[in-house]
């Protein structure tokens, strides 16, 4: 069977095959898929956006879709960027950028007073239109300097670092990360489930 991701990021793609490695679902970006259109993310919500997108893969398709939206939600700025995270710094800005202007913001925000937290809604839409909601969250603190090497499109990996641990998102493993994050919970939800399906 065919699982196919609505995303146009290929970072989010190898985490997701890495998760779901050894399920008997062959997994297939929204590009692999012929989808090369992008759909309006304008819910209000991480779990509307998501099931926006997936439900967008099955009409164009006819196989299972799936999707994610998640977001980066910091005290300090009331929530900010939240759902927004990819676009509250502008358009065409390197990852790098957006994590640095992104600790600018709060720069004045002592040690300790720097919480936050990530959260990913995972939609799964199947051929028939059911739907299904996993979601994950991590909380944690943002660095005071970037740290680690970044990954592609995932720029506040470079300066979260999850509640436990020492290291940002971007110093661990692929492994480590996957483990922790809130793409991996959400994930790994998605993945007891589609093993119980077949």
């Amino acid at each position: 069977m065919k699982l196919i991701f609505s995303t146009h990021n290929q970072g989010k793609i190898k985490e997701m095959r890495e998760i779901l490695t050894g399920l008997p679902w062959e997994i297939l970006s929204a590009e692999e898929a012929g989808v090369f259109e992008d759909v309006m993310e304008d819910g209000e919500t991480l779990a509307e956006n998501s099931l926006k997108k997936a439900r967008f893969i099955v009409e164009k398709t006819g196989e299972w879709g799936v999707a994610d939206d998640s977001g980066f939600f910091i005290d300090a700025l009331d929530g900010r960027p939240g759902i927004y995270a990819s676009r509250w710094l502008g358009e065409g800005l390197k990852d790098e950028e957006k994590a640095r202007l992104t600790l600018k913001k709060i720069e004045e925000i002592p040690e300790g007073q720097r919480g936050g937290y990530f959260e990913s809604v995972v939609a799964l839409v199947s051929p028939q239109k059911e739907e299904f909601l996993f979601s994950g969250k991590v909380l944690g603190q943002v660095a005071k300097e970037l740290r680690g090497q970044g990954r592609t499109n995932l720029p506040y990996d470079l300066i979260f670092i999850p509640n436990g641990f020492a290291e940002t998102f971007a110093e661990m493993s692929d492994q480590q990360k996957n483990n922790l994050s809130h793409r991996g919970l959400a994930f790994k939800k998605l993945q007891e489930f589609l093993q119980n399906y077949v």
